[in-house]
């Protein structure tokens, strides 16, 4: 029978991606940012906002000398916000460290921000053709699919077993088509839940598909229940008709993405916007609770409505706040349900006026 990946690579010929927006690219640049974009997200909903990232940033100086804030505005909706504050601090040091070269050590790419190994090597094997292993979620799965590996591949004794076999199945030559293909292999044929083996060219070595054990490779990820957290957003409206939008500090949930001011269920809500410079007009109003779901833990946000009737100059000038307008809305980075929230009032109002 022929290798493992004379078989995929056969397969990739006829059924592989080949015309993926960032294929064919004669710089590592675009390469780069598609791959972390695909961080914890699908091709299908990565590929428009590759599009509308390149088409503003088509370069690595263009995103080095653009502020925060735009970068992470064409980010917003992407989520793991880390990833564009990673993105723009490497492309900073490709410009600085690198006179805007791109590196094609393995070690080099490694030790910038947001990169790690298996990112590295998609980004030299893809735009370089240079011989890196990969093992990203999909081909964790290929490959604890092919080899019957238990365990959920997150453990360390089970990703270095990964990554010996990733090592050696990866071909000499077609370095590039081999990696695009054993990554298709898991997005399109070897998928989490109904795997289509009947199509899959590397299936009759596959010890799951022999097995039939597809739905229980690779082991699932330990179950425990997350934590429930709450929160207030203050949703506080001017004479004008803006929102008030307070800048996140630059680390943490929503690191540098601007949000409705947070504050602990219960406090003093007027209180804190007389601290603020703010007056009120009125009483609070509750809206609908919004849950989002993190990682690690569940968050309840209360969103509080109230309208201002005055405000001090202090609060419109610094770069802590934003007056932020739903008809022309600022370039700036929102947390998703910020975005939600506002996407909401610009419904009402848009209904309201016919």
């Amino acid at each position: 029978m022929r290798p493992f990946s004379e078989r995929l690579l056969a397969w990739f010929d006829q059924w592989g991606r080949h015309d993926l927006p960032w294929q064919g690219a004669d710089s590592p640049y675009p390469v780069w940012i598609s791959e972390i974009m695909l961080q914890q997200t699908q091709v299908g909903t990565v590929i428009p906002y590759f599009e509308r990232f390149i088409a503003r940033f088509p370069h690595c100086a263009s995103l080095a000398s653009a502020p925060l804030d735009e970068v992470l505005h064409h980010w917003s909706g992407l989520g793991y916000y880390a990833r564009a504050r990673n993105l723009h601090r490497t492309a900073i040091l490709i410009q600085t460290r690198y006179h805007g070269e791109f590196p094609r050590e393995h070690a080099a790419w490694i030790a910038l921000p947001g990169i790690g190994r298996s990112t590295a090597s998609a980004i030299l094997a893809l735009s370089h053709g240079l011989r890196h292993p990969i093992l990203d979620g999909n081909v964790k799965r290929v490959l604890a699919r092919q080899f019957g590996i238990e365990g959920w591949p997150e453990l360390p004794a089970v990703q270095q077993q990964l990554w010996t076999i990733a090592e050696g199945l990866t071909p000499q030559s077609r370095i590039a088509d081999y990696t695009q293909a054993i990554m298709d292999l898991g997005a399109t044929l070897c998928t989490r839940s109904a795997p289509r083996c009947d199509a899959c060219p590397v299936a009759s070595t596959c010890v799951a598909h022999i097995d039939g054990r597809t739905t229980d490779l690779p082991s699932r990820r330990p179950r425990r229940a997350l934590p429930r957290r709450r929160t207030a957003f203050l949703i506080l409206e001017n004479c004008d008709g803006a929102l008030l939008l307070e800048k996140r500090p630059p680390s943490g949930i929503w690191g540098g993405l601007w949000s409705f001011p947070e504050v602990s269920e219960g406090s003093d809500y007027l209180q804190w916007c007389t601290h603020q410079g703010l007056r009120t007009d009125g009483e609070f109003r509750e809206l609908p609770t919004i849950d989002h779901t993190f990682t690690h833990f569940q968050l309840a946000i209360t969103p509080l409505a109230c309208r201002i009737s005055a405000q001090a100059d202090a609060c419109m000038d610094s770069d802590r706040w934003l007056w932020y307008n739903c008809d022309a809305p600022a370039l700036v980075g929102l947390a998703k349900p910020v975005a939600h929230i506002l996407s909401m009032r610009q419904k009402s109002m848009k209904g309201a006026r016919t």
